[in-house]
């Protein structure tokens, strides 16, 4: 089977140097309680209405212009906010050198206009200085000294994950859940070519991460959400399963990436797998990952990753396709017990920026805003949130 962060790799944007991860100042804005969200619909009876904007910033860099869907040019999170986006999930890497982008300081820009427009936060961690995925959990380069050595590689990333956090949470931006890794389907902190799960070497890791996100909940005493990352259900249920076996159990989220085009799961049947996972393990469920074509044009030079072979029976790529498919999703979900959906990198639009293989963007036909950068008819999904 294909995977989504696979492609993602081969198609990413190239950018200039990263600037370095600095403390910032003491600020009094309290953290966000989740339960406390403008509009009440966070809380354990409601629904995350969720949006990854980690593109955001460096598209408005790029020269993007965003317009809300009555054609009024608005800052993005905004337009995002006043649709009925009460989510932003924002990824973290390491040292990306090549890149100024998802750094620390591009992170915590996100986390605050996030804040200011009263929108929790998902922080993701990538534990790489460049994509993790199912097909590769780059260690990072600051590392690799200690790649054999489970005990010094364990405290390398519990105290990266809790400076990150306490750094965040000196300036108020304390994030109110964690992605502990991004798409952990494999071992986690390996070199390029993955070798086969060590779950004692993996669960040690892992609950180093976790370990780091609870003492720092404890220390300010604001509850922070942990979540475990999986991409597609199918690979959720072994996954699962199998960490439960080797220790892991000290999490309060289970997070899917589903994409339709790389998963075993249909639409009509996918529920049976969120079920299933709510019921054993007792956890809180959020599809943190998903999206749908509104268009099969391409609007740059930049091949679209989602090409007609995403299309599901019944969700044309139009733009009522594309909503169709998000209320159904969200449907699905709730009924199953889960509590959000995470659209992911709903503003990647077409700029003059250029990626490592062609101008523009490579998901342009699967945004939410049309190829004159106006929101359309899938963002009015968010709407829901608001009622």
């Amino acid at each position: 089977m294909k995977n989504l962060m696979f492609l993602f790799l081969v198609l990413m944007v190239c950018c200039s140097s990263s600037e370095g991860d600095t403390i910032g100042q003491e600020n009094d804005v309290p953290p966000l309680d989740a339960d406390t969200i403008e509009d009440g619909n966070t809380g354990p009876a409601g629904f995350f209405y969720g949006a990854d904007l980690s593109y955001v910033n460096e598209m408005l860099d790029c020269g993007a212009v965003f317009k809300d869907y009555e054609n009024v040019t608005k800052d993005p999170y905004t337009i995002f906010k006043e649709a009925g986006t009460n989510l932003v999930r924002v990824r973290l890497w390491h040292n990306p050198t090549w890149t100024k982008y998802s750094d620390f300081q591009d992170v915590k820009m996100t986390i605050r206009r996030a804040r200011d427009e009263g929108m929790a936060v998902l922080l993701d961690f990538h534990y790489s200085d460049t994509w993790a995925d199912p097909a590769k959990q780059i260690i990072p380069e600051a590392w690799k000294s200690e790649l054999n050595n489970k005990e010094a590689l364990g405290e390398l990333l519990y105290g990266y994950t809790y400076e990150v956090l306490q750094n965040l949470k000196d300036e108020g931006l304390l994030p109110e859940m964690v992605q502990v890794g991004n798409e952990i389907n494999p071992m986690i902190l390996q070199e390029e070519e993955l070798k086969p799960m060590d779950w004692e070497r993996n669960a040690y890791l892992i609950n180093k991460g976790i370990q780091a996100v609870r003492d720092i909940s404890s220390e300010t005493k604001q509850e922070i959400g942990v979540m475990l990352h999986i991409a597609q259900p199918e690979n959720a249920l072994w996954w699962f399963e199998r960490a439960n076996k080797n220790g892991i159990t000290d999490y309060d989220w289970i997070g899917l990436s589903y994409y339709p085009l790389w998963s075993d799961y249909k639409l009509d049947n996918e529920g049976d797998a969120f079920k299933k996972l709510v019921n054993t393990y007792k956890k809180r469920l959020m599809v943190v990952e998903t999206a749908y074509p509104f268009t099969m044009a391409n609007n740059d030079p930049a091949n679209n990753i989602l090409d007609e072979n995403a299309l599901i029976s019944g969700y044309p790529a139009t733009q009522q396709g594309q909503l169709d498919y998000l209320k159904s999703l969200k449907s699905i979900i709730e009924n199953s017990g889960g509590e959000g959906l995470v659209y992911w990198e709903p503003a990647w639009v077409s700029t003059g920026c250029s990626t490592l293989w062609g101008q523009g963007s490579h998901w342009d036909n699967a945004t939410l805003f049309d190829h004159d950068n106006r929101a359309h008819l899938g963002m009015t999904f968010y709407n829901a949130a608001l009622k």
